[in-house]
């Protein structure tokens, strides 16, 4: 319930649009009520034969009959009372004395409720003789007319209502998915490799459905169906507010059953969520494993998995139907029960002309067999909209519990914090001008900037600083899962422009190690040093807008070339576009494509080569312009030839960049300033090329590695 009211928080800013859409129900309700009213003059007119005017007159004069005959009655009974009270005291005339007070206020009552409707009669007179015709077909007609001009409003009220329930439910869900949606992109890497996309995926699209039907239920059905109830109420309440109350009796009642039945769908729902997740996850990865599926014959075996998982997920569904069922006929049967007893009680004051049932007035005076009629109605008018109510809860304990899993994600802090006051590292068009003022996101690269640059590099080259570390990692000891360490004690110190070079077998921590420079994650222990800032205490975005990462399995979005190279550089021209794609060879590939830069390549690059797919992500980063430049197995799909390419123009570009490089390539190791050899997590050996083999067992086994494959 907290979440589900947290979750309406989104729709107050359209607090008037939800004003309006009340005004509209109330109007529509008011209007549905009193189109039932019609049953009563209609049933009058058909029956009686008689004009309105006719009928006011002689309502008229029988009232005045009825109130001379009953002051006679008090005034009779008065005389009797004196009479007794001059009478000796005895047990006899008290009993009989308390009979006549009880005869007396009887008779009084009826006289006031006379009174009463003589007055309700002398004004309808005015109105009748002034409005309606004397000809009893001609006020037929006008009643059905006004019954119609009636039912053309209401629907009118009615529409207006769903439009603005709807648009606050569409606007609502809008800035629901983009507080999720901007709040999950902020989230640690690691909170995404726990849940995985595909459960992401089912809060975004399945939960948030969910949630909103029950936005719409509340705004809609939980204002406009008590509403009607209230006016049918208040319609019955004018011809016995008694028999009305009677009906009332199953609110209770009903109240019970619905708040049963809440907690039944609640639970059912939560799992039929937890196992359309599941669906999602498992779509993902057979459409996105297509390849594996098929080439292992796996086609059966994933179908089966979907069979099950879709079977789990009809079995919880049908649950909730059933749940959802069953609330309805309850009630229904509930209502029908309650009008029954009001019936036969009504039936019977008809029948026998009495006004009280067990010493119990129901009404002030003989009721017509055509007011009983209108009553029914007016109940049976009550009866639907409460069934309605039945479903109406079960939907919103439904959207309780889509809410209860949307904020278990709202919920969550990222442990990587953005430190908004924290140290900036400045970017290279800071460093190549100290007046340049702070980056922006669509700051061009200075190196791009200037078409006479080419490949070269700024005007001013940023120099390795011998005695003084752009990066270093003190004490670094981290861990995916408590207990289970991954690095150990790593310590480096990083001079600014300096390239290094992180060898080492598969799982020894490099990649987790490098990760830790854009804070993908932080270590458990110890620290990593940015300009002698510990990286916690910089700028989140700032750090990560000098940093560039080429990953060894390459993302494209399924956009243009031209736009994935852009990404992250918004502000960039398509010749600065094309000049990173030159120095990552991008444009060799180009008359391969149809369109050039403007080629679409698909879901996750899938139009590409996988080599292709690494040039564009690698001049992505290059036109990034980055201090830091990270490449992890950036040519690990290209062919001999293109890597040596690459490593050339790369040669020029890494000029005045820190740049630190996962290969097993010898010939990346010959750009590498330093190398650095790592074994089960630790940093075992530090050097060159040259001092690792004569000095290094580990870097040795590798080499070996590495050239028994060239020679094979």
């Amino acid at each position: 319930m907290k979440n589900f009211l947290r979750a309406l928080k989104h729709a107050w800013p359209y607090k008037y649009r939800l004003a309006f859409s009340i005004f509209c129900a109330f109007a529509a309700a008011l209007l549905w009520g009193l189109n039932f009213t019609s049953v009563y003059p209609i049933l009058k007119l058909i029956h009686t034969e008689q004009s309105p005017h006719d009928w006011v007159v002689e309502r008229i004069s029988t009232t005045d009959l009825d109130i001379e005959r009953l002051k006679k009655e008090v005034g009779r009974l008065h005389e009797r009372e004196d009479e007794l009270e001059q009478a000796e005291p005895s047990k006899d005339r008290d009993n009989r004395l308390r009979r006549l007070n009880g005869d007396l206020a009887k008779v009084e009552s009826q006289l006031e409720a006379a009174h009463i409707a003589l007055s309700r009669y002398q004004l309808a007179k005015g109105y009748i003789f002034s409005f309606l015709p004397t000809d009893c077909f001609q006020t037929l007609l006008l009643i059905i007319a006004v019954v119609f001009v009636g039912v053309i409003l209401k629907c009118i009220f009615e529409f207006l209502q769903e439009w603005m329930v709807g648009s606050v439910v569409a606007l609502s869900l809008f800035g629901l998915r983009n507080r999720l949606y901007h709040h999950v992109v902020h989230l640690d890497v690691d909170q995404f490799n726990e849940h995985g996309s595909s459960e992401m995926l089912s809060r975004f699209t399945n939960d948030t459905e969910t949630v909103g039907t029950g936005f719409k239920t509340l705004f809609g059905k939980v204002v406009a169906e008590p509403l009607r109830v209230v006016s049918c109420v208040v319609f019955a309440s004018f011809i016995s507010w008694q028999l009305t109350l009677m009906f009332l009796v199953l609110v209770p009642l009903a109240g019970v059953v619905l708040w049963k039945v809440g907690r039944l769908m609640k639970q059912a729902t939560r799992r039929v969520l937890e196992r359309m997740s599941s669906i999602y996850k498992i779509l993902q990865e057979s459409f996105q494993g297509i390849r594996v599926v098929k080439a292992y014959t796996s086609e059966g075996y994933e179908r089966k998995r979907f069979e099950d998982a879709t079977l789990d997920y009809y079995k919880k569904t049908m649950r909730v139907v059933k749940i959802d069922a069953i609330a309805g006929p309850v009630i229904e049967v509930l209502g029908v029960a309650a009008i029954a007893a009001a019936l036969l009680a009504g039936s019977y004051l008809v029948l026998q002309k009495q006004t009280h049932i067990w010493g119990v007035r129901l009404v002030n005076q003989p009721l017509e067999a055509e007011a009983l009629f209108q009553l029914y109605v007016l109940l049976g008018l009550i009866a639907d909209p409460v069934r309605k109510l039945s479903s109406v809860f079960t939907r919103i304990q439904s959207a309780w519990a889509a809410a209860d899993r949307i904020f278990q994600f709202l919920d969550r802090r990222p442990r990587v914090t953005s430190n908004p006051d924290g140290y900036r590292p400045p970017t290279r068009a800071q460093l190549l001008d100290p007046d340049h003022p702070p980056a922006a996101e669509d700051d061009p690269p200075p190196y791009l900037a200037d078409p006479e640059l080419g490949v070269a590099g700024p005007r001013r080259v940023v120099e390795p600083d011998p005695t003084g570390a752009f990066l270093e990692f003190r004490d670094v000891c981290f861990s995916y899962n408590p207990g289970q360490s991954l690095l150990y004690d790593i310590h480096l110190r990083i001079a600014d422009g300096e390239t290094v070079a992180f060898v080492g077998a598969n799982g020894c921590g490099k990649s987790t190690l490098l990760s830790l420079l854009p804070r993908f994650y932080d270590p458990d222990h110890g620290g990593v040093l940015l300009d002698g800032h510990d990286l916690r205490n910089c700028h989140l975005p700032s750090l990560r807008r000098i940093i560039s990462v080429v990953g060894q399995e390459p993302f494209l979005f399924d956009d243009t070339i031209a736009a994935n190279i852009a990404y992250g550089t918004p502000g960039a021209t398509r010749e600065q576009i094309e000049r990173a794609g030159r120095i990552a060879l991008v444009e060799e590939f180009l008359p391969e494509v149809e369109n050039g830069y403007d080629t679409v390549v698909g879901e996750r690059g899938k139009k590409l080569s996988g080599g292709q797919c690494q040039r564009v992500v690698l001049a992505r980063a290059v036109l990034r312009d980055p201090r830091l430049l990270i490449l992890d197995e950036f040519t690990s799909q290209f062919d001999a030839a293109a890597d040596q390419r690459v490593h050339q123009a790369l040669r020029e570009f890494m000029k005045g960049r820190t740049t630190l490089v996962i290969t097993h390539r010898l010939n990346t190791l010959e750009i590498a300033d330093r190398i650095v050899v790592m074994d089960a997590g630790r940093i075992v050996a530090v050097g060159k090329h040259a001092e690792l083999l004569a000095t290094c067992v580990q870097y040795q086994r590798l080499h070996e590695a590495h050239t028994t494959r060239l020679s094979a």
